[in-house]
C-alpha cells in the first residue's frame, strides 16, 4: 500500500485532539469516520472543528466557501465497529488509561481489514507492552501536537515488531498531508518534545515554587531569550553556538559526563568556532555563521513585536 491509497481513516476519540486531526484529514481529501460514545461529544466537536475551519480560511490555508465540501467527508458514529470498517487507517486519541486503549486496539483489530494500520496518539505510553494485536507488524504510534491542524510535527514511534514498510508508509502519509513527522527507531517515555517540555516544567515547578520570581516575568524570560533562538537554532544545535568546550565544562561542574559532547572535543570539533561540531557547518567561517544567525534572530524579533507575541496571549 502507498500513502495515496489511504483514502479513508478512522479517528477514534472526538475530544481535543480526536476532532482536530479529524479535520487535517478532511481538509486533505481523505474520508473520515470520527466515532465517540457520546453524541453530544460528536455533534461539539463538529461546531469545533467549523470554527478551526474558518480560522484557517481567515489566515488563507483553506479556501472559504470549502466547510461544506470538508463538512461532507465526515462521518460520525458512536459505534466502534461501524466506524472503523473498510478503513485504511485508525488513529486512536482516546484517554491515556491503559485499559482503555487496549480494549480499543483489541476491537480494532477484530473489525479493521487486515490491512489497516493501527496508530496511537498517545503522548507518552508505551502501547506496545500491553496492546495486543494480531499483527504487530501494523502496530505503531502517531503523537500529533495541540493543535493538529496548526501544528506541524507529528512523531512517529514503532514498537519492536512493527514492520519498516509501516513506518515508511505512515511517515510518507503524514508528509501528503503537510506535516513534518520525525521518526524515532524505537520507543522511549514521552518521545522527543514532550521529553525537554517536561524538564522544562520541573525547572518552572521549582522557580514558583521557590517565590523569588512572578510567573509573568518566568514567561517574559523565556520569550526574550530561548523564545527567539530556539525557533532558529533549536535545542541541539545552540550547543554548537555556545561551543562544545563550553558545554562539556558546564556539565561538569553539575558533576555530568556526556561522552557524546566530550569525544566531540577531542577531536577539535568544538562547534561553529571550528565550523564543525554536532553539526558540520561546510568549512564557512565563524563570522558567516553568526551572520546569519543574527540576521534570523532579527527578522524573527521584528515579526514577534508586529504580532505581539511577547504579552501574554
Amino acid at each position: 500500500m502507498l500513502p495515496e491509497d489511504i483514502t479513508k481513516v478512522a479517528v477514534v476519540g472526538a475530544g481535543v485532539m480526536g476532532h482536530s486531526i479529524a479535520l487535517v484529514l478532511a481538509c486533505r481529501g481523505k474520508e473520515v469516520a470520527l466515532v465517540d460514545m457520546d453524541r453530544e461529544r460528536l455533534d461539539h466537536a463538529l461546531n469545533l472543528m467549523e470554527s478551526a475551519f474558518r480560522v484557517l480560511a481567515e489566515a488563507g490555508r483553506e479556501g472559504p466557501g470549502g466547510w461544506e465540501s470538508v463538512r461532507e467527508r465526515i462521518r460520525t458514529f458512536t459505534v466502534l465497529e461501524e466506524a472503523a470498517e473498510g478503513s485504511d487507517l485508525v488513529v486512536e486519541a482516546v484517554p491515556e488509561i491503559p485499559e482503555v486503549k487496549k480494549e480499543v486496539f483489541a476491537r480494532l483489530d477484530r473489525c479493521c481489514p487486515p490491512h489497516a494500520v493501527l496508530t496511537s496518539n498517545t503522548s507518552g505510553l508505551d502501547i506496545f507492552e500491553f496492546v495486543e494485536v494480531e499483527h504487530p507488524s501494523r502496530l505503531l504510534i502517531a503523537h500529533w501536537f495541540n493543535p493538529p491542524h496548526i501544528i506541524p510535527l507529528v512523531e512517529v514511534v514503532p514498537g519492536p515488531e512493527t514492520s519498516p514498510e509501516t513506518v515508511s508508509l505512515v511517515r510518507g502519509f503524514l508528509e501528503s498531508l503537510g506535516k513534518v513527522p520525525v521518526v524515532l527507531k524505537g520507543f522511549t517515555r514521552a518521545f522527543v518534545v514532550n521529553k525537554i517540555q517536561n524538564m522544562m516544567a520541573l525547572a518552572v515547578f521549582e522557580l514558583l515554587g521557590s517565590g523569588l520570581v512572578d510567573p509573568e516575568d518566568i514567561d517574559r524570560a523565556v520569550k526574550y531569550s530561548i523564545g527567539i533562538r530556539m525557533p532558529v537554532i533549536g535545542v541541539v544545535q545552540s550547543l554548537d553556538f555556545t561551543g562544545l568546550d563550553l558545554v562539556a565544562d558546564v556539565a561538569r561542574s553539575y558533576g555530568m559526563s556526556v561522552p557524546f559532547i566530550e569525544e566531540l572535543v577531542r577531536e577539535g570539533r568544538l562547534g561553529v568556532k571550528t565550523s564543525g561540531g554536532i553539526f558540520d557547518y561546510g568549512n564557512r567561517g565563524e563570522s558567516e555563521i553568526l551572520a546569519k544567525r543574527d540576521r534570523l534572530f532579527l527578522a524573527l524579533m521584528d515579526r514577534m513585536r508586529e504580532l505581539g507575541t511577547f504579552d501574554p496571549v
